[in-house]
């Protein structure tokens, strides 16, 4: 997969059997462009992996606004968030227009594969969503506890995401591992989108308090760096209107190309998992794998407040 085409001419990636889309042809310009110096990989690479894997990762994305992370020149070089669609995007790509503090945002939505490769031919690497789609931007469908360890002992990460895991299973509501592709991992829970973002985050910090509270010298909600003492954080600010996690099977912007990959709770089990496991070069067994199926199905936080409340501090 890696390296370039070495002719230098352009190549015509078209997606297959997408329902409801059509067939568009997006020629990937520069495919030979070296996106990640170190690993050889190219501009092309990028966008095959994005091809390959849009069977699984497109049903994460439908729907969601999106946040851009391009690196046109490169991840060594300076990349840059964009939140504003491009204007020279084509008028198929499918966008939302939601309102933020003294105006609004047109956003990006990715509905089908060649706006994926599309994303791709623009440098995307990586692409952070939502937590809520944009016909209900205000009432999310996942929550997302970010488990942000202190160094990179990952061991401590598969702790904190078992322990995590049991208190949810206490609170009678099913949860999701993944890989960040970056240090830590994203533990998520599947909502029915009664509950607005406030009420979302509330209900998270409460988790996350009493998680802590468990595990004092082990964990911590404190957001302040240095008065975390070596603590894992139990990172919730991500539950809020506006902002963005990375999504599933993306890209991140590290050595190897590492990937954003979801998990079984099994896997994390693995003495030898790690945050950056998965990489761009595992696109085909990616594709082929699909660790959260059957889907949970999304539960109302209502009922589990009350669990939490009853488990004390």
């Amino acid at each position: 997969m890696h390296g370039g085409p070495g002719s230098g001419k352009p190549r015509s990636v078209t997606p297959r059997g997408e329902r409801g889309t059509g067939r568009h042809s997006v020629t990937v310009s520069r495919p030979e462009k070296v996106l990640f110096a170190e690993d050889g990989i190219t501009k092309a690479d990028l966008a095959a992996y994005y091809r390959t894997v849009a069977p699984r990762m497109l049903p994460q994305l439908r729907g969601r606004p999106l946040m851009l992370e391009r690196h046109p020149d490169g991840t060594g070089g300076r990349g840059f968030l964009q939140k504003e669609i491009p204007e020279h995007f084509p008028d198929r790509v499918h966008r939302a227009e939601l309102p933020k503090e003294g105006g609004t945002v047109t956003y990006v939505l990715c509905q089908d594969t060649a706006t994926l490769v599309l994303l791709a031919d623009q440098a995307c690497v990586t692409l952070h969503r939502w937590l809520s789609r944009a016909d209900r931007p205000d009432h999310p469908d996942r929550l997302v506890f970010d488990l942000d360890p202190p160094d990179d002992d990952f061991s401590r990460v598969r702790e904190a995401a078992r322990w995590l895991h049991g208190l949810l299973d206490e609170l009678e509501l099913p949860s999701l591992a993944m890989t960040t592709g970056s240090r830590g991992l994203h533990v998520l829970v599947p909502l029915d989108r009664r509950a607005p973002f406030d009420d979302v985050r509330a209900f998270a910090s409460d988790v996350a308090a009493v998680l802590a509270g468990r595990h004092p010298g082990r964990l911590t909600t404190e957001a302040r760096k240095k008065a975390r003492a070596g603590r894992l954080y139990l990172d919730v600010q991500r539950n809020g209107y506006g902002q963005t996690a990375v999504a599933p099977y993306a890209v991140r912007a590290r050595p190897g190309a590492p990937v954003a990959a979801p998990l079984t709770w099994d896997d994390v089990e693995d003495p030898d998992l790690g945050a950056r496991r998965w990489t761009l070069a595992d696109a085909e067994r990616l594709r082929k794998e699909n660790p959260w199926s059957p889907a949970p199905r999304p539960r109302s936080l209502t009922a589990a407040a009350a669990r939490l409340r009853r488990l004390g501090p």
